[in-house]
Parts: C-alpha cells; sequence; structure tokens
C-alpha cells in the first residue's frame, strides 16, 4: 500500500479536534482510522472542509462502544454518524461492494479488514487516498495526490466498471472536473458514453443535484460544454441543445457568467427552447425555481435599446419585478446574452436609466398608491365594480409618468380628470 511521506502527511492541517477525537477514540480501543473521501483532497487543495468521514476496520458495534453518541444511519452499509461537540462525523468500516442490479445501490455489502479494499471501491483516484494525521501517514494506492497536482480527474481502475457500478458517477465526474478545476482523464471521458445506459437509471432528484453544483461553479461554462460532449445533456436537459448556435453563444455567455443558479440555468435556455418549465419538471425543481426561471425567460425577446419614455421605464420595472427582486437577474442575464452577440452597451444604459429613475423604488402596483379602492368610491361617490380597479391602474400610469403626483392630495386632484373616461366607458357597457 503506498503511504506518503511522514513529512508529507506533516505539511497537512489537522483536521477539526471534535474529529479528531472521534478517530483518536477508536484508535485507543485498537483499530484502524483513516480520514478518507473529499476531506483529504480538499485538505491536500486547501479548499473549505465541509464533511469529514473516517473509515475503520471495526464494525459498526465496536464503533459505537468507542463513542459517547452514534447515530445508526447507515447499518446496512456499515455507516454510523458518530456527533461529537456538535461536529457529525460519518464512520463507516472497511468495506468491499458487489453487483450493482440498480444502477445505484450495491447488491452485497461485506466487511473487509484492510483498508485498500475500501479504497478500490471508490469514484475517482482523488477521493480514494486515506489520512492519519494522529500517526502523520496519507494513504494513496492510486496516486490521487499525483492527480492534483497534474489536474487530472481519473477514475479508480477501469472507469467503465465505476460508471456501471452507479450510473451517477458519470454526472459526478464533470461535476467534480468542474468544481475542482481538473481536466477529464481521457479513459475516464471515454467511459461516459458507453455507460448511458446506467446512466438512465439514475433518479431526477440526483441529476438535479449535480447539476446545481455545475452550475454554482466559477467553471459553469466549460462545465456545460463537457455535458454536451460527452452526451450527458441530452438525456436531461435536451432542451438546451434544440438550436446548436444558441447553446453556443450560452456557452460564451457563461464565461463571465451572472451570480445565482437560475439566471445561469435561463442563459443555458434562453435562445434554444420555448417551453423552459418542462425540463424543471422533469428534473425536479422547486415551484419557486420554476416561476423564477420562467418568469426571467419571459423578457428574452425584450429590445433593451428601444426608445422609452420614462413612464415606460418605470412599466417596464413593474414587469420585471412581478417577481420581487427580478429585476438585477433579468438585467444581468440580458446583459450576459447580449455580451457574447452584439455587446451589452444597450442593456447597461437601461440598468442604469432605471437606477436614475429609482424605478425600483416604486409605485410598481396599483395596491402601492397613497390612495386604494375605498378612498377612490369614497372620493368619486360611486359603488364597488370592476371600474374602481381600472381607475387605480390609470392612476398608476399616471404617477409613471409624473412621479410627483404619487400622494394623497395629488392623486385626489386628477382623481376626476383620471375617471371620468373610464366612469362613462363603464355606464355605456363598454
Amino acid at each position: 500500500m503506498k503511504r506518503q511521506s511522514d513529512r508529507f502527511a506533516a505539511q497537512l492541517e489537522p483536521p477539526p479536534p471534535a474529529a479528531m477525537r472521534v478517530a483518536a477514540a477508536l484508535k485507543g480501543a485498537g483499530h484502524e482510522a483513516y480520514f478518507v473521501g473529499g476531506g483529504v483532497r480538499d485538505r491536500l487543495l486547501g479548499r473549505p472542509v465541509n464533511d469529514w468521514d473516517v473509515a475503520t476496520d471495526a464494525e459498526p458495534e465496536a464503533v459505537m462502544a468507542c463513542v459517547d453518541k452514534a447515530i445508526p444511519t447507515g447499518l446496512q452499509h456499515g455507516t454510523v454518524t458518530v456527533m461529537e461537540d456538535g461536529l457529525p462525523v460519518e464512520v463507516t468500516t472497511y468495506r468491499v461492494e458487489r453487483g450493482y442490479t440498480d444502477g445505484r445501490r450495491p447488491d452485497e455489502v461485506l466487511y473487509t479488514r484492510e483498508l485498500r479494499d475500501d479504497l478500490g471501491r471508490r469514484d475517482f483516484t482523488v477521493n480514494a487516498m486515506a489520512w492519519d494525521p494522529i500517526a502523520g501517514v496519507v494513504v494513496d494506492p492510486y496516486d490521487g495526490r499525483g492527480d492534483l497536482e497534474r489536474r487530472v480527474l481519473r477514475a479508480v481502475g477501469e472507469a467503465r466498471e465505476r460508471f456501471d457500478e452507479d450510473g451517477l458517477r458519470a454526472l459526478r465526474a464533470v461535476r467534480f472536473a468542474c468544481v475542482l478545476d481538473l481536466t477529464l482523464d481521457p479513459a475516464t471521458r471515454a467511459a461516459i458514453p458507453e455507460t448511458m445506459a446506467t446512466f438512465r437509471k439514475v433518479s431526477a432528484e440526483r441529476i438535479r443535484v449535480e447539476l446545481g453544483k455545475i452550475l454554482r461553479s466559477p467553471r459553469v461554462a466549460w462545465g456545460l460544454a463537457a455535458l454536451r460532449d460527452t452526451g450527458l445533456l441530452a438525456e436531461f436537459l435536451p432542451e438546451a441543445l434544440a438550436a446548436p448556435a444558441a447553446f453556443e453563444r450560452a456557452v460564451a455567455a457563461l464565461a463571465a457568467p451572472p451570480d445565482g443558479e437560475i439566471s445561469r440555468l435561463a442563459l443555458a435556455l434562453w435562445g434554444a427552447t420555448t417551453d423552459g418549465e418542462a425540463p424543471l419538471r422533469r428534473l425536479k425543481f422547486s415551484t419557486d425555481e420554476r416561476r423564477r426561471l420562467m418568469h426571467t425567460l419571459t423578457f428574452r425577446d425584450l429590445d433593451p435599446g428601444v426608445e422609452r419614455t420614462d413612464a415606460e421605464v418605470r412599466a417596464l420595472v413593474a414587469r420585471f419585478e412581478g417577481q420581487a427582486g427580478a429585476t438585477d437577474r433579468i438585467l444581468a442575464v440580458g446583459a450576459a446574452w447580449a455580451r457574447a452577440g452584439d455587446g451589452d452597451g444597450p442593456w447597461r444604459d437601461l440598468g442604469a436609466r432605471i437606477e436614475r429613475l429609482g424605478a425600483r423604488r416604486g409605485p410598481l402596483k396599483a395596491r402601492d398608491l397613497p390612495l386604494d379602492g375605498k378612498a377612490v368610491m369614497r372620493i368619486l361617490g360611486v359603488p364597488p365594480s370592476r371600474a374602481v380597479g381600472r381607475i387605480l391602474e390609470a392612476l398608476l400610469q399616471r404617477v409613471w409618468a409624473e412621479p410627483a403626483l404619487n400622494t394623497v392630495e395629488g392623486l385626489t386632484a386628477v382623481l376626476p380628470e383620471v375617471a371620468a373616461p373610464l366612469l362613462e366607458r363603464a355606464e355605456s357597457g363598454r
């Protein structure tokens, strides 16, 4: 088993004290205890570590006997979660796995006494390292550290076997390369289209999680291009590929992406499909996420350079703000798309004018006016009717043109003039 030098291991910042106490408790009882997986990888990369996982030769019952508080979160897979000073540490017994009928879970899990056997079942070499900071040892049988130094993502053993075990691993390959700024090893990349049948068994919920991580990555443009080139995107988001030229423009636009997962997904779909909601439903996006994306896509045909009056700009912002806070998202997405084409000058000019007018501060809806329907009926002496709502909308448009009117006194003064034609139309039945 390949072990890095004590000198190298000593250079790593140790895990948090609570995680170290879990490992020390296992070792104190005569068991092996190694930190494994993403925590080791991210420590080597100098990235923040979100989760600390421990692998051990102790079986779950022995693990629970070594610590004060353990939750049997996955006994069928040899996993317990140890809570130490508020920190959850997953402790899993060394294991090997056999058979993956459903393309996700092993049909059989067997405990083993060998750390190398456990590391050999993992997906990528950068995730197949083990670290014992107490002994000052890093175990790296597949040269994961070397792959990190070479900036390469490579499957453990035969990539095709790894991807046929769990269909999600093909998508995770793109996600890890995207998020960790790695290139895909050629053999690993080649195995993705070869194992598409297994990928098709993956649930929409699991795909949604990985897609979200790609969309949030600074390398989202590379990630989407890799998804297309490997054939994965055609499997779960074919709508983005409906117009190849539009997809290429979206990738170019995402080279300097706006903030936000929904904004970036909107760009991917901006010029390619007329039905952006269908893929979101299929991928189990939430109702709120679907609404935000569909509202953004509503404005993909907007010409920001059209000459508009101040009132028209305020009316446009009211449409933007049909979903609260959407103005910045729409402006950012529109500008990014334009930068990949003829330039974003008109979008920047529109954004600057909106700021100059203070249009987002309202009023944006009739309910924002200082007069409500009851006040309109009282002042005009009219009963409730649809005409009252139309009068309030007309007052709103008047305020967009003349913001100084937006007081009780100002609106009361112009109310008869604004209301007269609407009341006349209502009386005539028009």
